[in-house]
């Protein structure tokens, strides 16, 4: 895709409201990194309290995935999960407009000599993700100190997409943003010997996807990681990042290679990738993106596991 232009229609009085907006928010991002944790923290409860459907959402994910955990457990692992979310959305900003020396003092990055030998290899990677709530301020940390594209959906606001695209392409000016439909240039850039983040964690229809357990449960699970995978010659690294408690940053880490993958089928291979987000998530869960109705789509016969 072509970078991101200015255009002159962005100064029209409709847009003004979301420029006001965007000037308040550069503004507090300004503040020290301990007091934005703290006010991210508010804003968590804020949204806690007026989130309706998506706590509903958030809550039954929980009691699917953890039944283990007592239902205090879960509340207080909730409630944990907004503060996050709150969190997150100034970590977006700093990502955006924080100086890039300020923002690269924050980051922990274990595991970068895979993507090295990878690169020095001219060997493609799938930097396989998920949606932690840390996924925006972990992109750009990475992408401080190695080339990764990315998978990218247009925003439906113009203005909003210019800002969001130009944040957060400004930490490596190497890099590209693929649209999530476009897989012939996917497997382009994964051939080219490029490292591309891409997440499948998420529940993208019946189409798309084969039904292999998570947590336990049948989730639509998609297939497209172990065809990019061996289309695109490439190899699978996992990617995980974790805001740390101490407040003294992030811990990026570029994991070993999925062993295995891609395996002898689908199935095998979606199974493998749901066994490692399970991994994943248990060790933070608090920080994972609990919103999105992970289990949506059901196998023939199935109930439906949320309320509308």
């Amino acid at each position: 895709m072509d970078r991101p232009v200015f255009r002159t229609e962005f100064l029209h009085p409709r847009y003004w409201g979301l420029w006001l907006g965007l000037g308040l928010l550069w503004l507090i991002v300004q503040l020290p990194y301990p007091l934005l944790l703290r006010l991210g923290r508010l804003l968590g409860r804020v949204m806690l309290i007026g989130a309706g459907s998506r706590r509903r959402i958030a809550q039954r994910n929980l009691e699917l995935c953890f039944p283990q955990l007592s239902r205090d457990e879960r509340e207080r692992l909730l409630k944990e999960n907004f503060a996050s979310t709150g969190i997150a959305f100034f970590e977006m900003a700093m990502s955006w407009w924080w100086p890039k020396a300020r923002l690269a003092k924050l980051a922990h990055i274990e595991g970068l000599e895979h993507l090295q030998q990878a690169q020095a290899e001219g060997q493609g990677v799938i930097l396989m993700a998920l949606h932690f709530t840390t996924l925006e301020i972990g992109a750009a940390l990475l992408g401080q100190v190695h080339t990764i594209d990315g998978m990218y959906r247009e925003h439906s606001n113009p203005l909003f997409d210019f800002v969001q695209r130009r944040g957060r392409e400004r930490h490596n000016l190497d890099a590209t943003a693929i649209e999530r439909e476009d897989v012939r240039a996917m497997l382009k850039v994964l051939r080219a010997g490029r490292a591309i983040w891409y997440a499948p964690d998420q529940d993208y229809g019946r189409k798309q996807s084969i039904f292999v357990p998570l947590f336990g449960i049948q989730a639509a699970t998609v297939t497209a990681t172990t065809k990019f995978a061996r289309l695109g010659r490439a190899r699978v690294l996992p990617f995980t990042q974790e805001r740390l408690a101490d407040g003294s940053g992030y811990r990026l880490v570029i994991h070993p290679p999925l062993p295995g993958f891609p395996a002898g089928s689908e199935e095998e291979d979606c199974l493998l990738i749901n066994q490692w987000v399970e991994q994943a998530v248990s060790a933070c869960p608090e920080q994972y993106l609990w919103a999105h109705r992970r289990f949506k789509t059901r196998p023939e016969g199935e109930p439906k596991l949320y309320k509308k």
